[in-house]
């Protein structure tokens, strides 16, 4: 007797897709589309590093004195945060806004990839490209900058994926009152001021007032960045990382809920 799920004589049964599979497939059609993208590709790849120098010549005029930094260490650690502000936060608000006024979105729910599933393969490929980009900052700063391996490589790899998840979430968040992909590069620039001004990757915390610093603490990003920068000079204190991973995990945990609450999947007229 036939099975009720077989399918005709001597056909195959048909096999479902799995998690990894589909998330593969939504990452590298996103690849493809970022690669087609060269603007998007540009500011990926050159602006951060552009942002690295122009931190450096600043901070060169900046008393750091005291704060156990050194020039290239802030420049180069505020460099990762630029990368992923850059490559993560500001691309993806773009690619969802994109996808979404173009009805990708809507198209790719009415198959069995879950919601979850197309946030997170849309966001595969800015992720691995900021990962490799972080690679190459460390690299250079081991190498021409005198800056050695990193010391609690743990500490960076938890900053560095706590980072991506984070601004991935938030730049769901920012999708939902962005109109348009022309219109991201302003909606974008609130958290991107505030957090290069107030997370540590401008200006280092510990040459801010102490109130002002314990108020930046608090900042979506400084939890990133403290861990990033402890993981790589090390001089890490297991107090402040507590506080720093806490403070990024509740604000993943809220951009999450965000994101469940309020993501628009439908293009805004």
């Amino acid at each position: 007797m036939t099975s009720p799920t077989a399918g005709p004589a001597g056909a195959e049964p048909k096999r479902g897709t799995t998690v990894a599979g589909r998330l593969r497939a939504l990452g590298r059609a996103e690849l493809t589309l970022l690669a087609r993208n060269r603007t998007a590709v540009f500011v990926a790849l050159l602006v951060p590093l552009a942002m690295v120098v122009a931190m450096k010549t600043s901070l060169d005029r900046i008393d750091l004195g005291g704060t156990g930094l050194t020039v290239a260490g802030a420049a180069l650690t505020g460099g990762i945060g630029m990368v992923l502000m850059q490559v993560v936060y500001m691309n993806l608000v773009a690619a969802y806004v994109a996808r979404r006024e173009e009805l990708v979105l809507k198209r790719l729910r009415t198959g069995e990839v879950t919601d979850r599933e197309i946030l997170a393969g849309t966001a595969l490929p800015s992720a691995a490209l900021a990962l490799a980009q972080t690679v190459l900052v460390v690299l250079a700063g081991a190498v021409f900058f005198g800056l050695g391996v990193p010391q609690r490589p743990e500490l960076l790899v938890i900053g560095l994926v706590l980072g991506v998840v984070l601004l991935s979430a938030l730049a769901a968040v920012t999708s939902v009152v962005t109109r348009t992909v022309q219109t991201a590069q302003i909606t974008t620039m609130p958290l991107f001021l505030v957090s290069m001004m107030g997370s540590g990757l401008f200006v280092p915390l510990e040459i801010l007032p102490d109130r002002v610093a314990s108020v930046c603490e608090l900042l979506p990003v400084t939890g990133v960045m403290t861990l990033v920068r402890a993981g790589w000079l090390g001089s890490a204190d297991g107090y402040d990382m507590l506080g720093a991973g806490l403070n990024a995990l509740a604000w993943t945990v809220l951009a999450v809920f965000a994101v469940q609450r309020w993501f628009r999947w439908e293009p805004r007229r």
